[in-house]
């Protein structure tokens, strides 16, 4: 084993000049910084989304119903236990029912409405949501329930 010493120009040895700086550019890009930051965030999405879809909590009634096959969003209404309205996410008074639904359909009257009414809550008050939502105009009304387990 031999090691060249010396400074000569052909030996190799001597410092060689790239550019003006004297240092060579690295064309090279670091991506692992890059690919451990994109895993993380597709972690915390994946654990996120399905905490984004419950919305209200409420404890359905099992049916033996087929679910519906739908393209868009439909609007929902909510009827916790106590007998609480939703709209979506927000609670809204039963009076104020008809005028947000004309508010925020997108289509008109012909907008799907889903009631999800809580297997304990008051029969009354899901049957006086839909006769508001349907006295209002709205004729594709939907009651939502939870596929029956197999026992």
């Amino acid at each position: 084993m031999g090691m060249a010493m010396g400074g000569s120009k052909g030996s190799g040895g001597g410092r060689r000049r790239r550019g003006r700086g004297g240092k060579a550019i690295m064309s090279e890009i670091n991506v692992t910084p890059f690919v451990d930051v994109m895993l993380v965030l597709l972690i915390i999405f994946m654990v996120a989304a399905p905490m984004m879809t419950v919305g209200v909590p409420i404890d359905l009634p099992e049916t033996q119903a087929k679910a519906l096959n739908s393209e868009t969003q439909p609007i929902t209404l909510s009827v916790k236990t106590n007998g609480e309205v939703f709209l979506q996410e927000t609670p809204i008074p039963l009076e104020e029912i008809v005028a947000k639904l004309e508010a925020i359909a997108t289509t008109g009257y012909s907008e799907r409405i889903f009631v999800r009414g809580d297997a304990t809550a008051p029969y009354g008050v899901i049957a006086d949501v839909m006769t508001r939502i349907q006295n209002s105009g709205f004729k594709n009304i939907g009651l939502v329930t939870q596929p029956k387990k197999d026992q």
